[in-house]
C-alpha cells in the first residue's frame, strides 16, 4: 500500500505544484484587468493584457522617443533615497539576466566546492575590473545556486585553472540543479537507453 501511495503522490505533487504556480501567475497577470473598465473584465484576460503591456513597452524601449522617456524615468527613481537602492540592485539583476548581450550566465563551470574533495556545478559571470586588478592571476566570478531554489547561491572568485567548463546549457544545468540531478539532459537518455539495449 505505501508503493501506491507514493506513485500517487508522484503523480499528483508536480502537477499539483505546477496548477499553483499557474495560478498564481494568471491570478497576478489579472492584476492589469483593474485597468479597464469593469464591464469589460473577464477572468484569465489579464495574461493577454499583461503580454500586450509587456510587448508595447519593448516596442516602445526600442526607439528614440522610448529611451528618453525610460532615462527620465530613471533619473526620477535615482533620486528617491530608499526606492533608488531597490531598484538599482534588481535593474542591474534584470539587465543582466535579461539581456541579449550574452552578459548573463554564459558557462556552466565545476568547481570545488563546498571542501576541496567535492565538485559543484556554477554559473560564470562577470568579474568586476577592480578585483581583476588587484588578483595577482587569473580568476573566473562564479554563482554556485543551491539545491533546489537556484536564485539562491553562492558568489565567489576562483581560480580560472581550478575550474572545468562543461559542453551543457545553462538550461540544462539548472534542471539539474532544480531537479537535485535527478532528471537527466536529453544526451543522457539518450546514453542510458542505448546501455540498456
Amino acid at each position: 500500500m505505501k508503493k501506491y501511495i507514493f506513485t500517487g503522490l508522484l503523480v499528483w505533487v508536480p502537477l499539483g505544484i505546477t496548477i499553483w504556480v499557474l495560478k498564481l501567475t494568471i491570478n497576478v497577470m489579472d492584476q492589469s484587468l483593474l485597468l479597464l473598465p469593469e464591464s469589460w473584465r473577464v477572468p484569465g484576460m489579464g495574461v493577454l493584457l499583461t503580454v500586450a503591456i509587456v510587448l508595447s513597452t519593448g516596442l516602445l524601449a526600442r526607439n528614440v522617443l522610448g529611451q528618453r522617456l525610460l532615462d527620465f524615468w530613471h533619473g526620477i527613481l535615482q533620486r528617491i533615497p530608499v526606492v533608488n537602492s531597490i531598484y538599482n540592485s534588481v535593474k542591474q539583476v534584470s539587465d543582466t539576466l535579461l539581456s541579449d548581450s550574452g552578459n548573463g550566465f554564459g558557462k556552466v563551470l565545476l568547481v570545488r566546492y563546498p571542501h576541496p574533495q567535492s565538485w559543484s556545478l556554477a554559473f560564470q559571470t562577470t568579474v568586476p575590473g577592480e578585483v581583476t586588478r588587484v588578483l595577482d592571476e587569473e580568476y573566473v566570478a562564479v554563482f554556485v545556486p543551491t539545491t533546489p531554489s537556484p536564485v539562491n547561491g553562492f558568489y565567489f572568485y576562483v581560480r580560472k585553472v581550478d575550474t572545468i567548463e562543461l559542453d551543457i546549457s545553462v538550461d540544462v544545468a539548472f534542471k539539474s540543479i532544480v531537479s537535485m540531478g535527478v532528471v537527466a539532459s536529453p544526451d543522457d537518455a539518450a546514453s542510458k537507453l542505448a546501455a540498456v539495449k
